[in-house]
């Protein structure tokens, strides 16, 4: 069992999660955050810290998020520390079909 950052995360990218996460296993993308589901621990301290209600305990109907969060966290750089989230993180909190409609598959700046 692993948690997952689903689509909600797309252009909000709030990063009050990586900052408690005991493992560091969040990944930074242009616009969106994802977890590795190898290195979570299922410790759930990352789901109550996001305000976008971006992260989920895996469950079947989130399969498809677990695959999408395993192949972007290996191509995308670690992530440890707090950043300021976009300027406009608030306008796209809660909107639907972000997926579809933002999603970017570059990379982020990880911490560094």
């Amino acid at each position: 069992m692993t948690f997952v950052v689903t689509d909600a995360c797309i252009k909000c990218k709030y990063t009050d999660c990586v900052e408690v996460c005991p493992v560091d296993c969040f990944y930074e993308g242009e616009n969106m955050l994802v977890i590795n589901p190898d290195e979570c621990i299922d410790c759930g301290v990352c789901e109550p810290e996001c305000p976008a209600e971006a992260i989920h305990p895996e469950s079947d109907e989130l399969l498809k998020w677990v695959e999408q969060n395993r192949q972007f966290s290996a191509q995308w750089p670690n992530i440890t520390v707090k950043k300021p989230q976009p300027t406009d993180a608030d306008e796209f909190k809660g909107m639907e079909g972000k997926f579809d409609k933002f999603f970017s598959p570059k990379a982020g700046e990880g911490s560094k």
